[in-house]
């Protein structure tokens, strides 16, 4: 669904991704994972068009994107998540969603027409909701929802653009056990026809729920494959996972 060849990004000297290809493949959570400054993070903002590449490239259903931006990747169906939440804290949480999908598939003819009268956008709103829990939550507004709440209604959010391919940023930041158990249940139904990106410090939430793991350090890929290879990977371990792992 979604592949990078040989991805680089500089700032000046510093190299914050170095030459990095993987593939992103529907039906898959691949997992993302190293160290904080490891480059994950700017990978993800390559992967969505908040950044363009010093080298290398982006490729979407084999198809190659050159400067592509964010607005032209999520309309694509490339939905991301942040490590911070990213939501309007003063619109509900279905008001949230509702913008989202309009964002998709913008109706520039309907300018002046009230957002309420938007039929799609407002079911897809509501299926959103529904597939992460929140349906209850619909007219609450994001400032007063969880933390938890919050991470799902990004999800939420995403999900209501319709997108193919999810790339996720730490979502599980800041969760209790509980809750960190629902979003990963939540990503293994969303994998059945999506492409999912996971980047994540949780480990045991990594090795419970990816079906492809790549290690990042420096910038680089230091080993990619089936959790149990990258487990015992000897250079992973001495470099991120260490014995009690």
């Amino acid at each position: 669904m979604l592949a990078a060849r040989e991805l680089t990004r500089r700032f000046g000297g510093l190299v914050a991704v170095d030459r990095v290809s993987l593939e992103l493949k529907r039906g898959e959570i691949h997992a993302l994972i190293g160290t904080n400054g490891a480059g994950k993070s700017t990978l993800i903002n390559l992967l969505a068009g908040q950044l363009r590449p010093s080298a290398g490239t982006v490729s979407f259903r084999g198809e190659p994107l050159r400067a592509a931006r964010p607005e032209r990747m999520a309309r694509l169906g490339i939905g991301r998540t942040f490590q911070h939440s990213n939501v309007f804290p003063e619109f509900s949480a279905f008001e949230n969603c509702r913008l989202a999908a309009q964002a998709r598939l913008p109706r520039v003819w309907a300018l002046h027409e009230p957002a309420a009268h938007c039929r799609s956008s407002g079911e897809a709103a509501m299926r959103a909701l529904e597939i992460v829990g929140l349906s209850e939550r619909r007219d609450a507004a994001a400032s007063i929802l969880s933390h938890g709440e919050r991470r799902a209604l990004e999800i939420a959010m995403c999900l209501a653009s319709d997108p193919s391919v999810l790339l996720l940023d730490e979502p599980l930041a800041g969760m209790g056990g509980e809750e960190s158990n629902r979003v990963l249940e939540l990503l293994r139904r969303l994998k059945t026809d999506r492409a999912i990106l996971l980047v994540e410090h949780d480990m045991d939430a990594v090795f419970a729920v990816a079906d492809v793991i790549t290690v990042m350090a420096d910038g680089a890929v230091i080993a990619s494959g089936l959790p149990e290879a990258v487990r015992a990977d000897p250079t992973v371990r001495e470099a991120y996972l260490g014995d009690g792992i």
